[in-house]
């Protein structure tokens, strides 16, 4: 198989793309080049916003599949329609499970849930992009996918304040400093290893079945948010020293203290519960099945961390936003 991404050393391009080489597919990367190239990728240093530049690029080359990581907008699909129609067996977007209906109204999440996000434009942004990619499939049949990630980790701490590229929250922890977690941290999630979510999208790739189909691929493991940051802490070797304020004060207080925005990652996904039919992902990939734990997952992600000094950061504004959260919500 020979593959292109765009993009394809992030979060969770990266494992992927390393299991996609170890399974013998011709890999290509077509990116800026600001990040370190992965063994056995063909690296192609372009900017994809740049039409002219890519199109050199590329060379009227053929795929058997590619992938954009980096796909935000409808407008971003119109350039990838003009570029690869007729140049691709398979086109794949990755869309996002923040699409899904929020609030919820089932418990358990199918690829039939309705999308719709009245809270956060980046997931509406998804949306718009999957609306017209199904009008290019059913209209001038672009062989389109679409796979919609949930909360999937690797390089990154996946909670809610003070982690994902940072690692104030592990600093926190491991000096039983008070950790923030949103409603009373009851709700369910889903937590997903990027080499679980590797196994299942390889087995997507290239193939004609699940052309004009959509899926999410995600553990079947279900946990509290509390118990999320518990294996966090122990993980760390630190505390879990737990403050539950709602959502919408931490909305609300980082917005007022001109914090970054927080209000469409948690009103528009983290506060509802993400629970996941897998069942069509193993129809298409028989065999795919999650096996990594989040305590066991996440212990190596934090051992990840901790072997490159550089990749500690800790932000003194994220200890100051959660310092005044705190006091001022326990002063109410």
């Amino acid at each position: 198989m020979k593959a292109l991404f765009i993009g394809g050393t992030g979060n969770i391009s990266t494992p992927l793309s390393s299991f996609a080489i170890e399974n013998g597919v011709d890999l290509y990367h077509l990116n800026r080049g600001n990040r370190p190239a992965i063994p056995g990728v063909t690296n192609i240093v372009a900017d994809v916003n740049n039409h002219d530049q890519v199109k050199s690029a590329l060379k009227n080359q053929k795929w058997d599949a590619v992938v954009n990581w980096i796909a935000y907008t409808p407008e971003d699909i119109e350039r990838d329609a003009e570029l690869f129609e007729g140049a691709t067996n398979q086109y794949i977007f990755i869309s996002s499970a923040s699409a899904y209906q929020k609030p919820p109204v089932n418990h358990i999440i199918t690829e039939s849930t309705p999308l719709r996000n009245p809270v956060w434009e980046y997931s509406r942004n998804k949306i718009a992009c999957e609306d017209l990619l199904v009008k290019l499939y059913r209209e001038r049949g672009f062989p389109m996918t679409i796979v919609r990630p949930s909360h999937t980790y690797y390089s990154v701490i996946p909670v809610s304040l003070g982690g994902w590229e940072e690692f104030t929250v592990i600093d926190r922890m491991r000096k039983g400093l008070p950790i923030v977690v949103h409603g009373d941290g009851t709700s369910l999630w889903t937590m997903t290893h990027a080499s679980d979510f590797a196994r299942g999208f390889l087995g997507l790739m290239n193939n004609p079945n699940a052309v004009g189909e959509a899926f999410h691929i995600t553990s079947d493991e279900v946990l509290t948010w509390n118990r999320i940051y518990e294996a966090v802490a122990q993980a760390a070797g630190g505390v879990a020293n737990i403050v539950h304020i709602p959502s919408g004060v931490i909305a609300d207080y980082a917005d007022k203290h001109n914090y970054p925005s927080v209000r469409g990652t948690l009103l528009g996904d983290k506060s509802h519960c993400a629970i996941f039919d897998n069942s069509k992902i193993k129809r298409f990939v028989p065999g795919f099945l999650a096996t990594i734990p989040f305590a066991t997952g996440i212990r190596q992600t934090i051992e990840w961390f901790d072997a490159v000094p550089a990749r500690k950061v800790v932000k003194e504004e994220t200890h100051q936003f959660l310092d005044g959260l705190i006091q001022t919500y326990h002063n109410k």
